[in-house]
This record gives structure tokens, C-alpha cells and sequence, in this order.
């Protein structure tokens, strides 16, 4: 499907963006890659890099010109004290992005668009949210963010299903993605890559946002590749769908692994209640998945933590 096609990545210097792109030119995709702010990572014959700002509809229409597929991995992201103190910083950065990349993606004839929603948009619940178990009602400090997710699922089935010459676009809501060029900055690194910098750092003692009880779904970022491209390759009706490894674990039990694995015997813990904290319990349903794109992660949460913590030391 991708072999000397024209893709359009979002976001060539982010997390997903980055492992995406490596993926795409070993399938000898022809890729043009948006940059903002940062330089380029990854470099070949086959991707050209567009510097611009997707908040503006003229260079969206720039990027997308000559593109048979579109993945929109660009996104204004940040940890959980940016989410409960400044949420607003989400919200008009990225839905001016997403509109104006779902316009300019229609208006050039796009034969598919992808776009990464995220498991933010499930209410609180005990059981795996299958994808019919979107309500509307959101966990209290993410609403801002999910209502930002789920707007962008509306409008793109808009494209999909309620226009006269629709464009095929795939909605995917990941569980918590790690590995390989995540970001590990203080600010805005999620959890694992804040707990693999604190390990690898030997900090003494290692600070645990929350009580660590948290129970969470993570995905390795190879893994989630894998879930992408299947979705772009079969999913025609519009069918948003869960990308997730099944194996929720803990964020204490996540830190045991780390310190096993880098060998941090001896490490002294100190869970901080007064840090924020986010989703209590995230389960997540991967049947569908499994049914309509035959994805499964092949990755084990020991090994894709193995490969994290190596590639850390290797690149920092």
C-alpha cells in the first residue's frame, strides 16, 4: 500500500511521528514530514521536510499538495501538571491544527487520512471501554483535552460519512505510548519516560507522582506503528478502534521493572499524593482490533522496557 506512494507525516519530529517516518521509508514510502519548531531527526532520499506552522490554513494546503495518505501525529501535548493547571493550552492549538489539516487534506483529494485520538475521551469505568462506550462524560481534570479529542472524532467523520463526496479517514485511540524518541523532558514527559530518566539518573530517591496505584494501559511505540498502518491499510468505513497491548499494569509495578532492569537494586521510593495524578483505572477493550485489523502486540511490557531504557542511554 505505501511502496512509492506519497504520505504526508504531521509532526516529523515527534514521538509517533519520528518512529512512523522509519517505518514508512524501510517500506519505501516517498514521505514529506512537517517540522515546527524543532529540527529534523530522521533523514533519507525518500522524505522531504516542510518547516510550518499547522495553525495556519495555507501551509497545511502547502504540506498536504501531492499526498496520496495522510497521518496527523502533529499535536500540542504536555504531562499531567500542565494538564490539571493550564488546560486551555491544549485546545485551540490543536483544533486549529486538525481542521485545518482535515480541510486542507479534502480539498487535495487525499485518498485516506489518520488521525490519533486518544483513550482520554472513555468516562471512568471498572470494565475495558470497547469503542461504543464513548459518552461524553470524561475524567474531571482531562475534560478539556478529551472534549478536544472527541471534537476532532466528530468533525472527522463529518468528512467521512456526512458529505456528499466523502474522504476515508481512520480514527485510532491509543492506550499510553512509550519507547524509543519519547520525550523525556521534565515539563512535559508522561509517565514512563519520567520514570526512566529518574531510574537511569539514579535519583535518590526516586519521587512517584500519586500513590502508584494507578492502573494504566501502555503500548510500545513499535507496536502502536503496527496498529497504524494496518488501520490506514484496512479500515474503508468510518470505524474508530482501539490500539492497546491488553497487559495493564500498575505505575509501581512499571517502576519494578525499571529498576530491575537497570539494575537500580537499592533505590529508595517516595510517592508524592500532592503531584497530580490522572486516570485512576484505564482498561481497554482490543477485540476489535484483534477482529477487523488482525493487530496484536508483539511486544511484552519487559522487553519494550528493555529497549527504552538501552535506547536512553545510547541517545542521552
Amino acid at each position: 500500500m505505501f511502496h512509492n506512494s506519497n504520505v504526508l507525516v504531521t509532526g516529523g519530529t515527534g514521538f509517533v511521528g519520528v518512529n512512523l517516518i522509519r517505518r514508512l521509508l524501510g517500506m519505501g514510502a516517498n514521505v514529506t514530514a512537517t517540522l515546527h519548531r524543532r529540527d529534523a531527526v530522521i533523514h533519507g532520499d525518500r522524505i522531504h521536510y516542510i518547516r510550518a506552522d499547522l495553525r495556519q490554513q495555507e501551509n497545511c494546503q502547502a504540506a498536504v499538495r501531492g499526498a496520496d495518505y495522510v497521518f496527523m501525529c502533529a499535536a500540542h501535548t504536555s504531562g499531567a501538571a500542565v494538564i490539571e493547571n493550564t488546560p486551555l493550552v491544549h485546545l485551540t492549538p490543536n483544533i486549529l491544527m486538525n481542521i485545518s489539516m482535515l480541510d486542507a487534506a479534502y480539498q487535495a483529494g487525499v485518498k485516506k487520512f489518520l488521525f490519533i485520538s486518544s483513550n482520554v475521551v472513555y468516562p471512568l469505568t471498572d470494565f475495558p471501554v470497547a469503542e461504543d462506550d464513548v459518552t461524553n462524560l470524561f475524567f474531571e481534570k482531562y475534560h478539556i483535552s478529551a472534549w478536544m479529542k472527541r471534537f476532532t472524532e466528530i468533525v472527522c467523520e463529518m468528512y467521512a460519512t456526512r458529505i456528499k463526496n466523502p474522504m476515508k479517514v481512520c480514527v485510532v485511540r491509543p492506550a499510553n505510548m512509550y519507547g524509543e524518541f519519547d520525550d523525556f523532558e521534565w515539563e512535559t514527559s508522561h509517565v514512563i519516560p519520567a520514570l526512566v530518566r529518574k531510574v537511569v539518573e539514579r535519583h535518590d530517591p526516586i519521587e512517584v507522582w500519586g500513590d502508584g496505584n494507578d492502573l494504566k494501559e501502555f503500548i510500545y511505540i513499535q507496536d502502536f506503528v503496527d496498529g497504524m498502518l494496518l488501520a490506514m491499510e484496512k479500515l474503508d468505513g468510518f470505524v474508530p478502534i482501539n490500539i492497546a497491548a491488553g497487559q495493564p499494569v500498575t505505575v509501581k509495578e512499571v517502576l519494578q521493572w525499571l529498576l530491575k532492569i537497570d539494575g537500580y537494586a537499592d533505590a529508595k521510593i517516595s510517592f508524592n499524593t500532592a503531584k497530580p495524578s490522572m486516570i485512576p483505572k484505564r482498561l481497554i477493550d482490543i477485540s476489535k482490533a484483534q477482529k477487523m485489523l488482525g493487530f496484536r502486540a508483539s511486544t511484552s511490557l519487559d522487553e519494550g522496557l528493555r529497549r527504552t531504557v538501552r535506547w536512553y542511554r545510547e541517545y542521552f
